[in-house]
């Protein structure tokens, strides 16, 4: 595949994210962050441990200070290669001593931190014993929109993700399905998602027949028939930014209910996507989607919510879920993703990623939503 190569983001980048986060820990009522190895410790200095061990590795974030990042001296060499790392200070330090009172060192011991939801209990643990006095939120109550809001080179990157899976499922539609496993159909989108530029495939779901009334069926060994109905839903990440679509194709004409259904789940996806707009809820989203499903006499077989964010993780905030009533901002990005599922006859979804725009929404998947026959 030809294309761009996106320009990488720069140590200024890093830096005033992480000058969000401190402003925003700071207006939720925290003394800071704390920020171990995981997407959040990617977004806000580009730094992944070459392997996430036993050992301590911790990002330090407070108002008033420079950001800390406290990391294995072993590891040191590597983090100091992160683009983020001339925003930061390096503390190493080296086994036999304790990491958690080189961490204590730079918290405030009666605070309130955020803590990124993936830190080991034996480090929160840790740090609780050497601070008695400090206390810690979860970052997902705490800040759950940190990397909700995309800026435009983010967008950019997610909308490239998005058009590289939009191929791959092109190119899948051409390949016969009736007489193969769903294995091997899995194997097929797998390689076409690196084919088209993604470094990590997340998962290939290809849900045949009954198996696609299980949202999270993945694959297995059915061999799938004519008269299948096929749930494709797939992504990863691609320059570091993910992508996740549904399609849902028929192996031969499908049969009129089969037919109904699939019109369903498509306005059913079109009322959700009219839907998003800046100041509209979470809810709304998912309210507009249901309604279409409810209506039709299907409410019962649509069991999940209708969307969640994607950014540097195929699946983060914000939830588009009823209760949730978080107003949609510019620069947000979704999933919007109806299904009905039939238990022991088959499954329909329909999904696109979707940005909040200043005046409404913009889908960053444009395949067909049309019902698609395969071989």
């Amino acid at each position: 595949m030809t294309g761009t190569t996106p320009a990488p983001f720069t140590a200024a980048d890093y830096r005033a994210r992480m000058d969000r986060a401190v402003r925003s820990a700071a207006d939720a009522g925290l003394a800071g962050l704390l920020v171990a190895p995981g997407p959040d410790l990617v977004w806000l200095t580009g730094y992944t441990p070459t392997a996430i061990t036993e050992r301590l590795t911790v990002l330090v974030l407070a108002p008033g200070r420079d950001p800390v990042l406290v990391v294995p001296t072993l590891e040191a060499p590597d983090a100091e290669q992160a683009p983020g790392a001339p925003a930061l200070t390096l503390r190493d330090w080296t086994d036999g001593t304790d990491p958690y009172a080189v961490t204590a060192g730079l918290l405030d011991d009666r605070g309130r931190f955020g803590i990124s939801d993936n830190t080991w209990a034996m480090h929160l643990l840790g740090l609780q014993r050497t601070l008695p006095g400090t206390s810690y939120a979860a970052l997902t109550d705490a800040l759950p929109m940190l990397r909700a809001v995309k800026d435009k080179a983010e967008l950019d990157l997610l909308a490239a993700a998005a058009a590289a899976a939009d191929q791959a499922f092109e190119e899948i539609r051409k390949l016969p399905f009736a007489g193969r496993r769903e294995s091997d159909v899995g194997r097929d989108l797998a390689g076409l998602l690196r084919r088209f530029g993604h470094e990590q495939v997340d998962f290939t779901i290809v849900g045949s027949g009954p198996n696609g009334a299980n949202p999270h069926h993945e694959v297995g060994d059915r061999e799938i028939r004519p008269g299948d109905m096929v749930v494709l839903d797939f992504g990863g990440l691609k320059d570091g930014y993910g992508s996740d679509t549904t399609r849902t194709v028929h192996v031969g004409e499908p049969t009129e209910e089969e037919r109904r259904v699939h019109d369903v789940v498509r306005a059913a996806q079109e009322a959700g996507y009219q839907a998003v707009r800046p100041g509209a809820a979470c809810q709304d989203v998912d309210r507009a989607a249901r309604a279409v499903i409810t209506d039709a006499g299907y409410g019962p077989y649509f069991i999940h919510r209708t969307g969640h964010g994607i950014g540097v993780t195929t699946h983060e905030p914000p939830y588009m879920i009823e209760g949730e009533e978080q107003p949609l901002v510019p620069g947000m990005c979704f999933s919007v993703e109806p299904g009905i599922y039939l238990p022991g006859r088959f499954g329909v979804r329909i999904e696109d990623i979707v940005t909040v725009t200043e005046d409404g929404g913009r889908r960053l998947n444009n395949t067909t939503r049309e019902m698609v026959t395969v071989d």
